[in-house]
């Protein structure tokens, strides 16, 4: 992706073009070479696709069998909803906006377009982040698991994901907090006919990362961090027991799975984050197409949890297989049993 970006800004050609050539105040267009504009469709709009695909395959399983009717699952699922609007609402006519600099689509649909991007992207993580807490009761505090992980808890989990999440969407954009204070700045040196962009000021810039990455960010890095020593501890506890053999292979797999996890997570949204922090106190100098392909790697996000948090579960496959073989239409094959108690 970075490769594709680069090149672009390579072979840029020097035509510059308005938007909107019949409109006072038009946005410049930037034309990319036939050849390259062409390979980023394809890699884009795939990725979209992907996108929803992949996490269409986890919620049709999780809704259709019974089985997999559990608190764990409902936030998977709540996780899979989230990137799937992603794809479907907030990729496409990014993926446009990005490749033809310019925006189509007018001001109140740039508006509901640029919330729902916070909103989805803010709802992703704190989806991982509620899913890491149910992980920590699960292996942490077995004996309390089923008492403090209930349905009941699960949905207010999911209630507190969504709210805070439109909260900081649309609320900062129809209020305009992003630009509170900036109002001249933006208007005279920024805003132009054909342009649809988060502009932030520098709280809202601070106020909006510490909230939707930051703070669930590092909660995620100290709760799988003391899973994983727990786990540790509880592996060696168990040293010459006739369990041995298996609770250390599940000790590795869940122990592998969770750098995973915070691997995607950290990769994928710290340089968009770290950008989006800085940027308003260097005078909005970092270049666009740089803040561009770091929104990008953000959505890749989306793209893998469902390979992530799905693939690494033998319920998935088994799921994965009916879908295709069509053996979910059959008359009773919600109440299949996908894996053992």
């Amino acid at each position: 992706m970075e490769l594709g970006i680069s090149l672009s800004k390579a072979d840029i050609v020097e035509n510059i073009l308005l938007c909107f050539e019949s409109v006072n105040g038009s946005c410049k267009r930037s034309i990319f070479p036939p050849t390259i504009r062409v390979l980023l469709y394809l890699f884009l709009g795939s990725m979209s696709v992907l996108t929803v695909c992949g996490n269409l395959l986890v919620i049709i399983p999780i809704i259709h069998f019974k089985q997999l009717h559990t608190p764990t699952n409902y936030l998977i699922l709540s996780l899979a909803v989230s990137d799937l609007l992603l794809g479907v609402l907030v990729m496409p006519p990014s993926m446009v906006h990005s490749l033809e600099s310019c925006w189509y689509f007018g001001d109140l649909f740039c508006k509901i377009y640029t919330s729902t991007d916070v909103m989805l992207c803010t709802a992703s993580i704190l989806n991982l982040c509620f899913i890491s807490i149910d992980r920590y009761y699960a292996v942490c505090r077995p004996l309390l698991y089923r008492t403090k992980i209930t349905v009941h808890v699960v949905l207010i989990m999911i209630l507190v994901t969504w709210t805070v999440s439109a909260v900081v969407g649309f609320c900062m954009i129809f209020l305009e907090l992003n630009i509170w204070g900036i109002e001249d700045f933006y208007y005279k040196n920024v805003a132009c006919e054909g342009e649809c962009i988060l502009f932030q000021n520098k709280v809202s810039s601070t106020v909006s990362s510490v909230i939707s990455f930051y703070i669930p960010g590092v909660g995620m890095l100290s709760i799988y961090l003391k899973i994983f020593l727990i786990a540790q501890r509880q592996a060696r506890s168990i040293q010459g027991t006739t369990n041995q053999n298996s609770v250390g292979k599940s000790q590795r797999k869940a122990t592998k799975t969770l750098a995973v996890i915070m691997g995607v997570f950290l990769s994928f949204w710290t340089p968009f984050f770290v950008v989006n922090c800085i940027d308003p106190f260097i005078s909005y100098s970092t270049p666009p197409v740089l803040f561009v392909t770091f929104v990008w790697i953000g959505y890749l996000n989306s793209t893998i949890n469902p390979m992530v948090y799905a693939f690494f579960y033998s319920w998935f496959r088994r799921a994965f297989r009916m879908i295709i073989s069509g053996k979910i239409f059959q008359p009773d094959s919600s109440i299949i049993q996908l894996f053992s108690e």
